[in-house]
């Protein structure tokens, strides 16, 4: 696993984020040591498939970047269903395509490069969004989740993943600090952390708990249950 060292190497990095191959060769890394409690959101991926996905339906993962809940999904997933993968960045493709030659797996994988907002979910008993709707401008993300909801079948289930906010400013920067403090451990100094705030600042824009919440009941699921926060990132699982 390659180190991610671009706030401390590449300047242009600063103001200019992109899913592009710089971030894609320390994916990985990045994620791990940014995302508090990643392991955990990861992990129960593996459960919902044994759980939620029925023979001769379809799972979607989208934002899927390098396939890390798509082979979770794959590897237990009954043959006939079909897995796709989806994502909008061609390097984070690129490479998942290249990864996945080597996966052993009995259902079908499409790996799709796409805009999420495009992609028309059908047939569905699950759906994988991992710290995806937050990169979607917030006044589209009503429409995203309700077109999502309306193909998952009957017991099908969304995992949604976000990073969020909090309505309270003293909560807000409590949780933005311990945030903070967990990169540090994690190796990350002062300045790259500041760094990736202003790359990342316009184009990740979160909500409150509350606000997704709503959202997904609105959308027309029977059970919205947070399963999982640490800090200011959270994982809901929602029911058809």
């Amino acid at each position: 696993m390659n180190k991610d060292t671009l706030y401390t190497s590449l300047l242009s990095q600063a103001g200019d984020f992109r899913f592009d191959e710089q971030v894609v060769s320390v994916f990985p890394d990045m994620i791990a040591r940014s995302v508090p409690g990643y392991g955990s959101m990861l992990a129960v991926i593996g459960q919902l498939t044994e759980r939620f996905v029925r023979a001769q339906t379809d799972v979607w993962d989208l934002g899927c970047s390098l396939g890390a809940a798509t082979k979770q999904i794959c590897a237990l997933a009954p043959a006939s269903v079909t897995v796709h993968a989806v994502d909008k960045s061609h390097a984070m493709i690129k490479e998942l395509r290249e990864a996945s030659a080597r996966w052993s797996h009995s259902c079908t994988l499409r790996i799709e490069e796409q805009d999420l907002r495009e992609i028309q979910v059908t047939n569905a008993s699950l759906v994988v969004m991992n710290l995806t709707l937050q990169f979607i401008a917030p006044s589209e993300r009503d429409n995203v989740i309700h077109r999502i909801a309306a193909g998952i079948l009957p017991g099908g289930a969304l995992l949604l993943s976000e990073k969020i906010c909090f309505e309270e400013p003293v909560t807000q920067e409590l949780m933005t600090e311990l945030h903070h403090d967990f990169k540090r451990a994690n190796g990350y100094s002062d300045l790259e952390i500041a760094r990736k705030r202003t790359a990342i600042e316009n184009m990740l824009i979160p909500e409150s708990l509350d606000r997704h919440c709503q959202r997904l009941s609105d959308s027309g699921f029977r059970q919205v249950i947070p399963w999982f926060q640490c800090f200011n990132f959270c994982s809901i699982l929602a029911i058809r």
